[in-house]
């Protein structure tokens, strides 16, 4: 029995995938780390517990089907949180803590971008954001010199994983695509840009042609931590959101919304199209030759948490609050805890409670920070979709579990959710880019036959429709008092 493992390398947890090579999920396991804010608009996480948490879920999940599988696996599949940057020396060791997509300390690194010209802009294709890997690689470069000066690499995180497992340095296109380092129209590190804002090109990896691409094998010491053989081959991999659409099986028409730690919509493209000026971005898919358009909010599961954290509250009481009715007087929560992405592209922007009175209570908060999550999420969605809505969303990630909260989705969003029946729809995308490396599926395989199902989770009730339109006028009129005075 041939079977893959994925490794999942997210925000805040690593998830270990096991499939077959139908695409079947046979066993998953996670493992937390933190992310940790040493001052506002910080996000970092020591790559070493990334690597503690891989190894564990990763033992958990192969023993489970090991020995009913009568064999080691075939393959070994990647997908990782995009944007973020890791520093390291030749040998891949961390030299710093890793900055990550949600951090906002480079926002000043965005003026070398802006003097940049017009044709290097729209070749980069994307709104500026400070959490991308080029920022915060010029933020290093005037910060800390000295670490700048003895790195070696400048890798994402899914890159540095790979280079822990297998010895070898590669990038690929749909995690640089996400870089600000990328010439997204011509398929290739943006050269011209790096030298314009300063930085070293030999830090930026090589370049692999897919995300399905053969990257190496497995060494005996990182086998030897993961409780497997040496020798297995291991794929190049994709960033979260590419393996997270082909995993759940997103095709042309779809759109497609996942929520985890942040939250993503986006929609497939047969060809490149910019919409920077929109706030919307535009990546290179985990197949060798596609794209798709991406909003993205950054405050989701992140912002989530911080509430449950301070409200001394459990997700699931977090998640039993959307049951609650809600009234046209409750408080307005504005998640933009980080800074915002799409539409603002903003990250002085913060979070607030408006309109609180004495008749509020803590199951009002936590409903209506739920509430405001999916305002957020509205209006990514909006500047995606313009005037071209779908007549359903295609709902993905561990974050919409929750009946509830799926209704409250889908009120505010105002279109029927369709849950892709896949349990860890990034870490299946992995496993199956190790099978497309170990030569066990092609991309055909997977774009149709292996596609997962989806059903009819939460419909939106018309009798809420106007009520969240007044809420989400007053959300956006708070968002822009915020801005202003950011």
């Amino acid at each position: 029995m041939n079977w893959a493992l994925g490794l999942d390398l997210g925000t805040s947890s690593a998830k270990a995938v096991v499939t077959d090579t139908g695409g079947r999920v046979l066993s998953q396991a996670s493992a937390g780390y933190a992310v940790t804010s040493a001052m506002a608009g910080y996000a970092e996480s020591e790559p070493a517990h990334w690597w503690s948490a891989v190894t564990a879920c990763a033992r958990e999940a192969v023993a489970a089907v090991r020995h009913a599988a009568g064999a080691w696996p075939s393959a070994i599949g990647l997908s990782g949180q995009m944007h973020g940057l890791v520093l390291a020396s030749a040998d891949g060791r961390a030299l710093r803590p890793a900055l990550l997509w949600a951090d906002s300390r480079a926002t000043g690194a965005l003026r070398g971008y802006r003097r940049l010209g017009p044709g290097a802009l729209a070749r980069l294709a994307n709104p500026l954001a400070p959490g991308m890997t080029g920022p915060l690689l010029m933020w290093v470069a005037e910060n800390e010199p000295r670490t700048y000066t003895e790195a070696r690499w400048a890798l994402q995180p899914k890159d540095w994983l790979r280079a822990r497992l297998t010895g070898e340095v590669h990038a690929e296109p749909s995690d640089a695509s996400a870089s600000l380092l990328y010439d997204v129209m011509g398929d290739r590190w943006d050269l011209e840009v790096v030298s314009a804002l300063g930085l070293d090109a030999g830090l930026l990896a090589p370049l692999l042609p897919s995300a399905g691409a053969p990257a190496g094998h497995l060494m005996a010491e990182a086998g030897a931590e993961l409780g497997l053989p040496a020798g297995i081959p291991v794929a190049a991999g994709a960033a979260d959101t590419a393996a997270a659409a082909l995993g759940s099986g997103i095709g042309p028409g779809d759109v497609q919304l996942t929520v985890g730690t942040g939250a993503q919509v986006i929609r497939p493209l047969a060809a490149p199209v910019s919409r920077a000026d929109a706030g919307v971005n535009l990546y290179r898919s985990a197949t060798p030759d596609g794209w798709y358009h991406m909003g993205a909010t950054v405050s989701a599961g992140l912002s989530l948490n911080w509430v449950r954290e301070v409200m001394n509250a459990s997700w699931a009481e977090l998640y039993a609050s959307a049951d609650h009715p809600g009234r046209a007087h409750d408080p307005i929560f504005v998640p933009h805890l980080s800074g915002e992405r799409t539409p603002y592209c903003d990250p002085a922007l913060r979070g607030s409670w408006t309109a609180l009175s004495l008749a509020d209570d803590r199951a009002t908060l936590l409903r209506c920070a739920l509430e405001g999550t999916a305002f957020a999420i509205r209006d990514a969605l909006d500047a995606l979709l313009a005037d071209d809505r779908p007549a359903r969303l295609r709902l993905a990630g561990g974050g919409t579990l929750a009946a509830g909260w799926r209704q409250l989705l889908a009120d505010v969003l105002g279109l029927p959710l369709y849950a892709v029946d896949v349990p860890a729809a990034s870490g299946r995308g992995a496993a199956l880019l190790g099978a497309c490396a170990a030569g066990l599926l092609s991309f055909d395989d997977i774009a149709g036959p292996l596609a997962p199902p989806t059903r009819l989770v939460a419909e939106p009730d018309p009798a809420m429709a106007a009520c969240h339109a007044e809420r989400h006028a007053r959300f956006r009129r708070v968002v822009a008092v915020l801005g202003a005075a950011a």
